[in-house]
């Protein structure tokens, strides 16, 4: 697809388009000359049913814009038709904060830096060479002090690089956090909270000695090209259908998912996006207890995803997608292979022996893989999806990086976490993402179940005690389907089309399949509980409405308690038969090792959503065998 052309409203924007979009707000919205952009990204559109696959091209291209203006501390956003040249919308977003951008990032350590106090505390410490100081501008978050309301404020905490230079938070710098105020450019105070002996030096993340030579190669190849059709963002895999799209908050999007049953194209989901995350950690002395970040509404996945590359991030036959994205000046930039599409051997898919007659056929599993990652500072994230032959779809979050890490004087234990290497400590944390489904179910119609299993109690209808009682009963209204994981009664979770039945006679469905998951360990009090109160359910499910996009609220950003799903579902609307949004929070707590400095291996989180009767039997029995079938 060429970059001046699209062929879907559903394509992410390109260049030209964003390039218009600035064009058009600095004419026309009043925005002066000291406002940046936030945010230039599609306005997505969504489509009707008829239009699921293969929507007319007269739909408007339309960008949602963001915007930050110093001057006023205003946050602006609305929408610009680019199809008719105008802003249809133009607003002032009262008591929000725009997400903290790259360049902002970037300009408070340059900032902080040339602050004297901040050297002089430097200076204590026996740093004397600023080139070697890493100062991380960390929203504020909001605790409730009075002097910051109202601010656009930075917490900062600060690292020295290792010798080698390639782990700028190899040395860390305990007790030190400038405050700056980002709207007017300066640093407003310096807490100092005593000085700790930096650490010694940490090893070298990218050694080039002593390598292990045992590793033979080990080639995937393709010889007759993948099994996929890539036409623009629309992507054909083994019967699935699925739209690749992008923006600049939430980064990997998905659209219009769908299976192809009897040649007929059964929807699944409308979109389906990792919408939020929060990383709250457990130390609270000092500074420490600022050290919590929401990475998709404070700062954003698509502004920080990589540019992979091959036989590193990818192994295989790659696909890649490029995409567009933006600095806060306008000026767009291009991602070079932001998104990996690969197709990969997934072991055993089902098999069967006759004992009988010997007879056995075994099918080898493949999947689609769909991923992005991206380094937001010290961590990494990747995000994968899976396809699956047997229409299951899988979700897997990837984590890596640098843990985040404190100095501590020798001797010393640490209370809220542990030592990693001498003099450092990381401490006690969660990760927390959120994920949204836009459901679509055979159709639009959907309702909401949950299933548990109870052992039923012995008498005389179970005289053994083995008998099992299903309970399947719906969720009706959204108050009531604010659920947790229950491990004792093996409790799931289905979205179920009522007017669309299987041979059996029974509703069709897609279950949501938890795997390992975590409950919160903040207390529901706790100032980032009361902004991130997604975190107390692991499901959720709303009815569709085009502004609840984000669990936390729009702008999570020294955001006030409260917003977000826990004021959504107040309304207590309706799940049955209607357009349904399933939520899904997904937590795994981290006490870092050893094993994870200085740079941490993978640590993997996942779930699936399985089909559920929405099949009238196995939908793999097509795949071929492998050898021996």
């Amino acid at each position: 697809m060429s970059e001046n052309s699209t062929s879907h409203p559903l394509d992410p924007l390109q260049r030209q388009e964003i390039a218009r979009a600035v064009e058009i707000v600095k004419r026309d919205s009043g925005l002066d000359s000291t406002g940046w952009f936030e945010t230039i990204t599609l306005d997505e559109p969504r489509l009707a049913l008829p239009e699921f696959n293969a929507a007319p091209r007269q739909v408007p291209r339309r960008a949602f814009v963001c915007c930050y203006e110093p001057s006023s501390n205003r946050t602006l956003n609305g929408i610009v038709n680019l199809d008719e040249d105008r802003v249809e919308r133009w607003q002032n977003v009262k008591g929000a904060q725009a997400r903290i951008v790259p360049d902002e990032f970037a300009a408070g350590d340059k900032l902080v830096k040339q602050d004297m106090q901040f050297i002089e505390a430097l200076r204590k410490r026996g740093i004397t060479d600023l080139e070697t100081v890493l100062v991380e501008t960390w929203a504020a978050g909001n605790f409730d002090a009075k002097e910051e309301q109202g601010e656009r404020l930075a917490y900062c905490h600060c690292w020295v690089s290792n010798d080698a230079g390639d782990n700028r938070y190899g040395r860390p710098i305990a007790n030190l956090h400038p405050v700056v105020d980002l709207r007017r450019g300066k640093v407003i105070r310096i807490d100092d909270f005593g000085v700790v002996p930096l650490p010694p030096d940490t090893k070298s993340i990218r050694p080039t000695e002593n390598l292990r030579t045992d590793i033979k190669p080990l080639e995937i190849t393709q010889p007759d090209g993948p099994s996929f059709k890539v036409d623009g963002h629309a992507v054909e895999w083994q019967r699935w259908h699925v739209r690749v799209g992008f923006n600049q908050r939430e980064g990997l999007v998905l659209h219009n998912i769908a299976y192809e049953d009897d040649g007929r194209l059964r929807p699944i989901m409308r979109r389906a996006s990792m919408a939020e995350m929060v990383v709250p950690y457990g130390d609270p002395t000092g500074g420490n207890y600022r050290r919590n970040a929401f990475d998709t509404g404070e700062y954003g996945l698509g502004a920080s995803l990589d540019s992979l590359q091959l036989g590193c991030d990818c192994l295989g036959h790659i696909h890649y997608f490029d995409l567009f994205t933006h600095d806060w000046t306008g000026t767009p930039l291009e991602i070079k292979n932001a998104v990996c599409m690969h197709e990969e051997d997934f072991g055993l898919l089902w098999k069967h022996t006759d004992a009988k007659t010997g007879k056995m056929r075994a099918v080898r599993s493949r999947r689609l893989v769909i991923s992005s990652i991206c380094t937001i500072g010290n961590y990494v994230y990747g995000f994968f999806w899976y396809f699956y032959q047997d229409g299951t779809i899988g979700v897997e979050v990837k984590a890596t990086g640098i843990p985040f890490p404190s100095a501590i004087a020798t001797g010393e234990k640490s209370e809220f976490g542990t030592l990693v290497a001498p003099g450092i400590e990381s401490h006690v944390h969660q990760h927390t993402f959120c994920f949204r489904f836009d459901m679509s179910v055979d159709g639009p119609g959907n309702s909401v179940h949950e299933v548990e299993f109870e052992a039923a109690p012995l008498g005389p209808e179970n005289p053994y005690g083995n008998a099992v009682k299903i309970n399947d009963r719906s969720l009706k209204s959204e108050a009531g389907a604010a659920r947790e994981l229950d491990l004792a009664k093996g409790r799931y979770w289905k979205v179920i089309n009522p007017g669309s039945k299987n041979k059996l006679g029974n509703a069709v469905a897609y279950k949501l399949a938890p795997s390992s998951n975590a409950l919160p360990l903040l207390d529901k009090e706790a100032p980032v509980a009361k902004r991130a109160g997604f975190m107390f359910r692991h499901f959720w499910a709303t009815s569709f409405d085009p502004k609840e996009l984000y669990p936390a609220g729009w702008y999570p950003n020294q955001s006030e308690p409260g917003e977000g799903l826990p004021k959504w579902i107040k309304a207590d609307r309706s799940l049955e038969n209607t357009e349904v949004v399933t939520w899904y929070t997904l937590s795994f707590n981290h006490l870092p090792r050893p094993e994870d400095w200085p740079v941490q291996p993978v640590v993997y989180a996942g779930f699936h959503w399985m089909p559920d009767g929405f099949f009238d039997e196995n939908p793999a029995l097509d795949v071929p065998p492998g050898n021996g079938g």
